[in-house]
């Protein structure tokens, strides 16, 4: 593997890690200290100005009117409405469910990019999907019988963060080519920046009312909003692209299979779940997952394997008969050595 794949896969494998603490420190502010609404426009408010002001640290990047298009509708569907429908889901939901349904992302990336990006689908890639999904659903299932006091699930809430799952497939498959055009702080901040203008003229009222800021909360809850606010939003976002830039979406999506994973041991270490040996085996089932997804052949692969055979095929043809006969005693002669 490559310096800049290895470079991709930990800038992806942290957005994994981050987005799977998200989970139980998101869902444990809402709907006592911030509402969905709330918590959804407060992120793309704050990445929105984060990211403009990395920006003037940075060299300055003009973005074409053509890119700019295809930036606001990466934004609508995978800032505004993904993330404003995950965080509806979540409050409606258990945890354990929206972890669930987190692991469908590769599929649906797999699916959009077959079709959008002519990406194949193949034996090996499929195995690993499907490894992937099966052990993630197994190790939930697992942990659902164990905790005694699970969060209720929802089916409304449960809808809300597949259609976020779809949103965010779609946004990876989107912003694919766009990434390695521009460096992730440009692109972000004017994705948070459509994001922003998109919510404010629905949930400003939220926002504003939100409790966290009539009141004076713990010191834990404004650490959980900072996490919320800079790890999961800021973080995240600017390490995403970093990954599109040199690896496949359907191999960052498949990472979205670490988030149950984390829920879990993060259960364990607050003494919410505990250790077993189903739970150890299963994680390895996934980067084993992992691994066939990310050692499948691309597009890419396939076409320049098949440009290499038809150049040996051509160089092949051009040569002289006697050149060949020439070719044919060498190799006899070394056998024969």
């Amino acid at each position: 593997m490559t310096r800049e794949k290895w470079i991709g896969h930990i800038a992806v494998f942290f957005t994994a890690l981050i987005f799977g603490l998200n989970i139980p420190i998101a869902k444990s502010l809402m709907p006592e200290w911030l509402s969905p609404l709330a918590t959804s426009s407060l992120r793309m408010c704050f990445a929105a100005c984060a990211f403009w002001i990395a920006s003037l640290f940075i060299p300055a990047e003009r973005v074409s009117k053509k890119d700019l298009l295809l930036l606001f509708a990466s934004s609508f569907f995978g800032i505004f409405l993904n993330q404003t429908s995950y965080i509806i889901g979540l409050s409606q939901t258990s945890p354990i469910d929206s972890s669930i349904i987190a692991t469908s992302t590769p599929l649906l990336v797999m699916i959009i990019a077959f079709f959008a990006l002519k990406e194949p689908i193949t034996i090996k890639k499929s195995i690993g999907v499907f490894l992937g999904l099966t052990s993630s659903l197994y190790l939930i299932y697992y942990s659902q019988t164990h905790p005694e006091d699970a969060p209720s699930s929802s089916l409304k809430g449960n809808l809300f963060c597949f259609l976020g799952s779809i949103l965010y497939a779609t946004y990876l498959v989107m912003t694919r080519n766009v990434s390695g055009r521009y460096s992730p702080v440009t692109l972000m901040k004017w994705m948070f920046l459509f994001a922003a203008v998109c919510i404010l003229p629905f949930t400003y009222k939220d926002l504003q009312s939100a409790r966290i800021w009539t009141e004076v909360a713990p010191v834990d809850v404004y650490l959980r909003v900072l996490f919320v606010l800079f790890c999961a939003t800021f973080m995240t976002y600017l390490l995403i692209p970093i990954g599109l830039k040199r690896i496949r979406p359907t191999t960052v999506g498949m990472y979205n299979y670490l988030q149950p994973l984390v829920a879990t041991f993060v259960g364990i270490m607050v003494g919410q779940d505990h250790f077993s040996w189903d739970k150890l085996f299963t994680g390895l089932v996934i980067f084993y997952g992992v691994y066939l997804v990310t050692s499948s052949k691309s597009r890419a692969d396939i076409e320049a394997e098949q440009s290499e055979t038809s150049l040996k095929r051509k160089s092949s043809k051009n040569i002289p008969v006697f050149c060949k006969a020439e070719q044919e005693d060498s190799v006899n002669n070394l056998k024969n050595k």
